[in-house]
This record gives structure tokens, C-alpha cells and sequence, in this order.
């Protein structure tokens, strides 16, 4: 028996209903935005009717709407929530993103909720767990390796997520504290003040300085545009770009770029099908380095490697465009393959190794003129982090998505019948009295054509079947105003037959052996348990001691973050990978201003753990 096509969808991210609509238009199967409070990222919450009209807009297209209430929950903000997710349910939103445990204890409708990667997924026990208890799809660390995610899908059945694209926490998310502690703003409320993104000086034990003044923290921006398909393979179901503070034009073509690469997979891979309908059209070819990016890394896809970190700069570094070749005057010839243009914003690296940059005041040629002259010298990389013929593609519209449509109209007793069916099955049939009269000239052509004009519809016509029993008449008014309603009819049909993913059921367990255990018996500060229900949910599913979260009781010296980054390696110091032995005594320290933090090196996990040093 053959198995049904696999389901895949890309799912981009959306600051606001207008990033959020774009994302549809430019391919998205699926878009996550911000509830109006209790997201990961509290500058993008998002208004009710916003959602709404999100909603409405997206499942035109089959496409849903994942709304992010992935903080923990004080106590008191449990009622809220609850309100909040049934107003979400009756705007249309298809599912949520959390991160609470208390969420699936409260009063829900039958909305599903999806495990936020703030849950720390990097096990098969764990996203197993998950599935049992009744999410519906799971997010996975960005951590794990191919093996890693295989490893997972082998042993589980619930949808898997995964990160391809975009910046990358330093930190296990979920597990990072060190932004509560240095200024009281905790990541598990979506409050980062992004500490890992800011220059520190690295010290020994003996106060010797290492390395001074780098970003040592900061990572490079994920990119696994090549290993989709391998990805899809492995298990995956949900390629996730990551975004939700991003503008408008970093979603269009990020977006863009993933939806080509996808589509060249399922266009020869009938095992796969794509998760929405409808097709894009761009004003522009994507090119992914052109958005926002501190450089490219697949990130730890196989092996450890060390291309993962960007310890230059924190900010968009920009595509690649050449090197410098002379000086002269105000100006400068430029060795590489790229067209510059005027407005052009391009960068290099000092003689410190510091970011700088400047504006492309004119072009000639292959030689840059700016109004003063940067401090380049021959032979140095430039970027270019804002490409000004680009921008001003993806500020206007760039992108239109429609429905193939077949059309056919008819004769009948009484007039003429129009009928419209999509791509997706949904059908209409039309019927317009009219007092018929042979015709003069060949109707049949002006029939098309009129039928054809579906403008700033969802629908392109894919065929237009003529079958009259004779030459009638049929004025080009009546064929506007059946292909008027015919649309309305189609688009009300569409949004019938639309179908929310189902939910799955939180039952609580009964009884001293729980159906479904979690792995652990005992949960640290790392559980974020903040309130009473998350509390109960654990207990329930067989955890005997559940402490308080790192916000509610505060701790001392104990690890802030846990990082796969690991600073001795990329010192070349590894006793695992690169058999070296460090010249300088442990332990070490991160040094920003009066900010001192302190190294240890779990070598068993292969991973750093950062403490406070008081």
C-alpha cells in the first residue's frame, strides 16, 4: 500500500500582519507571530485583530497561523493567558507555541500546542514525553546534528520543527540565565538584553589577558539552505526560519530563497508534498546573503567545527564583494565579480578588527567614489550589508501568490452557468438567467479573455473550457459580473472548507503510575517551573521534587548558560578533538567592563557552562 505524501512546510517568522502577510505571498506554508503578550519576544506582540486578519489572509492559501506564548507564566498571569488563548482560538490562530507547561493545565479549546525549542528538545525521551502528553509538533534544539535529528524522528511520531535559518542563541534556549542576573531582564520572559553579543576580554587565572576586547560569545547566523533535503529525510516536517524582530525585507527574501530550494526538492520527490497551495512570483531573484547576516554557518551539522563563531563584530556583516585593489583620492578600484551601486552601504575591518563602514557615493566601472575616504588599505575583504537597487525592489511589491484555477462556462435553458474549481478541490457553479441570442462574431475567444482577468484575486485562471450548444451572445458586463461572484463564491468556499490542524487532548494523569513519565524524577531551576499548574504538570507525569524557577528563587553559583560554543576549542585547546594542551592556567574569565564571568568545561556533554563571578 503507498503511503501518503509527507507533509512539508516552511514556516517564516512575522514581527506584525504586514511582515506576516508578505511572508504568505513569498511562500511561506506557515507564519509564527507574537501573541499580544507572553512571547519570547516581548517588543513583537501583536494585536487581536492583527492575528485575526492574519488568519483570514494565510488560510486562503492553506496556510496557518503558530502564535508565539512562549514565555513562562507568573501565577497571576494564568488567568490571562487563558482569556488570551480563547480570544487567539476564535481569531483563527491554528496553533501555539509554548514553552509553560501551567498552558496545558488551564481550561483550552481545542486549539494545538506546539513545544517551543524554550523547552530544551534535545533527546528522543524528551520530545517523546512530549508527544505522549499530547503536543502536536515539537521544535528541536539547535544544537543537535543530522544524526542527532534522525536519531530523534526514528523514535517518535510527532511532527518535528527545526531552525535552518537565521541567528543563533549562544545559549541552549530555555537555559540561559545570564541576562536575568547581570540586569534583571530574564530571556524566559522574553526580555534579553543579548549579554552574549557584547566584546569581552579573555582572562586566565592569573589575570593574564588572552584575548582582548572580542565578541567571544557572539555566533555567526545559521544557514542550512544546502541540507534541506537531507533534513526532509532525516524526519523533519517543519523548516523553521528564524525572525520575529526582523523587517519586512529581510522576510521576503529569506523567505523567497527557502521557498525556491524547497520546491526544486518537491518537484522530484513525489515522497513529499508541499504543506499550502498556491504558487509565488518575485519582482526579484532571492539571495539570502543580501539580508541581514553576521556571516553563514551550517552549525554543528555533523561535527564540531570552527566556523561558527562571528568574535569580530555582532553585527550584519553583509555579502562578500571584493577585494580592495588602489587607492586614489576620494576613490578606489574594487577586485570581484559583484555590480556596486550608488547608495551602496558597504564594510571591512579595520586595523583593530573592528566593524566599520561607509556609502557607495558613485560608480564608475569597478571604481567606488565616497564622499570621504575610508580608512582601507590595499587587499582588504569589503561587504556590502545594504545593496540599494535590492532594497528598492523589496520595498515595493515583490511578490504575488495565486491559485490555479479551472474555469468553465456553459449554456443552459435559463442562461449561463460558470464553474470554477481550484487546485485544492474547491469548486463552484454559477447560474445567470439570460435571454440568449445568437451571435454575429465567434464568442469563444472574448469568453477567455474576459473569464482570464482575475487580477488582484487569489485565482490565475489555468484553463478556460468554452462548451456552448451554439454561438450566443454573452456581453462582456455579464461575463464581469459572473467571474465577480464566481470569485466571492470560491474564496467563501475556501474558507468553509478550511480544516484547523485537530488538537490533542492535556488529560491529567490518574492515579500513583502516570501513562506518560517524564524523564526525569528530580527538576532543577532548569524546568522554569513559575507557577502552581506547571508545577502540578510535572508532578503528575512522575517528577517527585520540582524547584522554583531561577526567577522566583535566584541562585548562586551556578551555571547562567550552557554552550556547545566552547572557547578552548576555538583556542585550539581541545583535549578531545585537537589533543593541545593549553598554555595559560584555569580556570578562565570573560571580562566586560566591571561584568566578570567565570568558564568551566564539561567535557563529558562536550560543553561550556558560564557562571557570575561574584
Amino acid at each position: 500500500m503507498r503511503k501518503e505524501p509527507r507533509s512539508i512546510e516552511l514556516l517564516s517568522p512575522a514581527k506584525d500582519l504586514i511582515c506576516g502577510r508578505e511572508a504568505i505571498n513569498h511562500g511561506a506554508d506557515a507564519v509564527y507571530i507574537g501573541a499580544p503578550k507572553f512571547g519570547a519576544r516581548a517588543a513583537a506582540g501583536n494585536t487581536l485583530d492583527d492575528i485575526r486578519q492574519l488568519c483570514d489572509y494565510a488560510h486562503l492559501y492553506s496556510a496557518r497561523i503558530y502564535v508565539a506564548l512562549n514565555t513562562i507564566l507568573k501565577e497571576e498571569e494564568l488567568a490571562e493567558a487563558e482569556q488570551m488563548i480563547w480570544q487567539l482560538y476564535e481569531a483563527g490562530a491554528d496553533a501555539l507555541i509554548v514553552q509553560d507547561m501551567g498552558i496545558t493545565q488551564l481550561n483550552l479549546p481545542p486549539i494545538p500546542l506546539h513545544a517551543s525549542t524554550q523547552t530544551d528538545n534535545r533527546t528522543p525521551e524528551k520530545v517523546r514525553f512530549l508527544q505522549e502528553v499530547g503536543f502536536t509538533q515539537v521544535v528541536l534544539a539547535r544544537e543537535l546534528s543530522l544524526n542527532q535529528i534522525r536519531e530523534i524522528a526514528e523514535q517518535t511520531t510527532v511532527s518535528l520543527e527545526v531552525f535552518v535559518h537565521g541567528a543563533l542563541c549562544v545559549s541552549y534556549s530555555g537555559q540561559c540565565y545570564l541576562s536575568a542576573v547581570l540586569s534583571g531582564r530574564s530571556a524566559n520572559r522574553g526580555e534579553c538584553a543579548q549579554y552574549c553579543r557584547l566584546p569581552y576580554s579573555l582572562i586566565d587565572a592569573d589575570g593574564k589577558e588572552i584575548v582582548s576586547g572580542k565578541h567571544l560569545l557572539s555566533l555567526k547566523d545559521m544557514n542550512r539552505g544546502e541540507y534541506l533535503e537531507e533534513l526532509l529525510d532525516a524526519g523533519v516536517s517543519s523548516l523553521k526560519i528564524e525572525g520575529r524582530l526582523k523587517d519586512v525585507s529581510y522576510v521576503k527574501n529569506v523567505t523567497a530563497w527557502y521557498r525556491k530550494k524547497l520546491d526544486a526538492i518537491l518537484a522530484r520527490r513525489p515522497e513529499y508534498r508541499r504543506a499550502s497551495a498556491g504558487h509565488s512570483t518575485y519582482t526579484f531573484q532571492p539571495v539570502a546573503e543580501k539580508s541581514f547576516n553576521r556571516g553563514f554557518t551550517p552549525f554543528l551539522w555533523k561535527e564540531r567545527t570552527k566556523d561558527i563563531t562571528s568574535f569580530d563584530t555582532p553585527k550584519s556583516l553583509g555579502e562578500p564583494v571584493g577585494t580592495v585593489k588602489e587607492l586614489k583620492g576620494n576613490s578606489f578600484t574594487i577586485a570581484g565579480l559583484k555590480q556596486l551601486n550608488n547608495g551602496d552601504g558597504l564594510t571591512f575591518f579595520n586595523e583593530k578588527g573592528e566593524l566599520e563602514g561607509f556609502r557607495v557615493n558613485r560608480v564608475e566601472a569597478n571604481r567606488i567614489f565616497t564622499l570621504d575616504r575610508p580608512a582601507i588599505r590595499p587587499k582588504m575583504p569589503l561587504y556590502r550589508n545594504f545593496d540599494q537597487e535590492f532594497d528598492k525592489l523589496l520595498s515595493k511589491p515583490s511578490a504575488e501568490r495565486k491559485l490555479s484555477v479551472r474555469m468553465e462556462f456553459q449554456d443552459n435553458a435559463f442562461g449561463f452557468t460558470l464553474s470554477m474549481a481550484d487546485e485544492t478541490g474547491a469548486r463552484i457553479m454559477l447560474t445567470k438567467p439570460f435571454e440568449k441570442e445568437p451571435a454575429r462574431r465567434e464568442q469563444a475567444e472574448n469568453i477567455r479573455t474576459q473569464l482570464s482577468k482575475l487580477g488582484n484575486t487569489p485565482f490565475e485562471a489555468e484553463e478556460v473550457a468554452v462548451a456552448m450548444s451554439d454561438n450566443w451572445f454573452v456581453p462582456s458586463s455579464l461575463l464581469a459580473e459572473m467571474r465577480r461572484l464566481g470569485v466571492e463564491r470560491l474564496i467563501s468556499t475556501r474558507r468553509i472548507r478550511y480544516r484547523r490542524e485537530e488538537a490533542r487532548p492535556f488529560k491529567p494523569c490518574v492515579g500513583e503510575t502516570p501513562e506518560a513519565p517524564f524523564p526525569e524524577k528530580c527538576l532543577t531551576y532548569l524546568g522554569n517551573v513559575s507557577n502552581s499548574k506547571a508545577g502540578a504538570f510535572y508532578k503528575a507525569h512522575g517528577v517527585t521534587a520540582v524547584e522554583d524557577a531561577f526567577g522566583l528563587s535566584p541562585r548562586k553559583d551556578v551555571p547562567l548558560m550552557f554552550t556547545k560554543h566552547c572557547l578552548r576549542y576555538s583556542m585550539g585547546w581541545c583535549p578531545t578533538y585537537q589533543k593541545q594542551k593549553s598554555p595559560y592556567k584555569e580556570p578562565y574569565f570573560l571580562r566586560y567592563k566591571e561584568t566578570l564571568l567565570r568558564l568551566r568545561f564539561d567535557c563529558k556533554n562536550c560543553q561550556m557552562l558560564v557562571y557570575a563571578e561574584e
